[in-house]
């Protein structure tokens, strides 16, 4: 069965920093592209960044350029998004998504649970 398991989430004043975490069954993570969403209460789900299977390419939302990175480690089924100056508007719940293709559009085919991120100001 697909798993993906996100962690990293929690509080944090603005300017701070937070690392996620998304572990991926060996399965779903040989697939593809991994990618982060985030949706915040009363807004549509956006699509954050995603990463290549191995890295070369990437896709970041104009709203966090300069400020996250997502890479992965194949050798450990994990994908990260490093978070920097975080901002209030930042605050949602991330969801890490998993898809057989390698393209970088925003249609996945696996999801996980989601994990809350809380900025303060």
């Amino acid at each position: 069965q697909v798993q993906l398991v996100e962690s990293g989430g929690g509080l944090v004043q603005a300017g701070g920093s937070l690392r996620l975490s998304c572990a991926a069954s060996v399965r779903t993570f040989s697939s593809g592209t991994m990618g982060w969403f985030r949706q915040a209460p009363g807004k549509e789900r956006e699509y954050v960044a995603a990463i290549s299977r191995f890295g070369d390419n990437t896709y970041y939302a104009d709203s966090v350029k300069g400020r996250f990175t997502i890479s992965r480690d194949n050798l450990k089924n994990t994908v990260y998004l490093q978070m920097n100056k975080l901002k209030p508007e930042d605050t949602a719940v991330y969801y890490c998504a998993a898809k057989s293709d390698y393209g970088l559009g925003p249609q996945y085919d696996y999801w996980g649970q989601g994990t809350q991120v809380t900025v303060s100001s």
